[in-house]
């Protein structure tokens, strides 16, 4: 309850002007980790739900499984990230949630099922990272089979009329983005060049799905 009083009077005196530097500085650093707190319990509250009931997801899991790898709830980690993404895959640590870009349990699903076809990549193909044509290809296959892409997803983002240029589009928009953060990609046009080279195979690859259905 102290705290809580705390937290008015600062607040108060916040907006008036009436906390020193020093008082201003403990009391924004005080906010910041109180936010990180939140946003790190809703992550993993939404991480926890979809590992237990979503299809999409726990179909994942269990396809990845089957090929000798293991995605759970210790190797999916909530953290805070500074770029301008939801989430990540390192093939020795990992699936990063990025708790500070993640604002719903849909959207975690769909960052979940993005990172997890990466994981399924990594185990059946082998991917080295490092190749762009590589990355390219599981980036199409994830932006693709993840959700990311569906047509209530275009709509809200991007409006109904950039939302008839299709679901392909939005796959290439999305791998071109990504390949471009390869530090072994020049600029955009090289990671639109990758891109379309591996497109249409890549793309008409579903597995483990029989199509593409989200």
């Amino acid at each position: 309850m102290l705290t809580i009083f705390q937290n008015l009077v600062d607040a108060a005196k916040y907006r008036f002007g009436q906390l020193s530097a020093e008082e201003e500085a403990q009391y924004n650093s005080r906010l910041a980790q109180e936010k990180d707190g939140r946003e790190c319990k809703q992550c993993n509250e939404f991480k926890d739900w979809n590992l237990n009931y979503s299809p999409t997801v726990r179909f994942m899991r269990d396809e990845i499984a089957k090929i000798g790898g293991n995605i759970n709830s210790s190797n999916v980690i909530c953290g805070k990230c500074d770029e301008m993404k939801s989430g990540g895959f390192h093939p020795e640590l990992g699936i990063l949630l990025c708790q500070n870009k993640i604002y719903s349990r849909s959207h975690c699903e769909d960052t979940m099922a993005h990172e997890m076809v990466h994981a399924y990549d990594h185990c059946r193909f082998e991917v080295d990272w490092t190749k762009l044509q590589h990355h390219a290809c599981s980036e199409i296959r994830a932006s693709s089979l993840s959700g990311e892409c569906r047509m209530m997803n275009e709509m809200f983002k991007h409006g109904f009329l950039k939302f008839g240029r299709g679901h392909q589009e939005c796959v290439r928009r999305r791998a071109t983005l990504s390949v471009m953060a390869n530090p072994n990609c020049k600029d955009r046009e090289m990671a639109e060049l990758v891109v379309d080279q591996v497109f249409d195979q890549c793309f008409n690859d579903t597995r483990p799905f029989d199509e593409i259905y989200r």
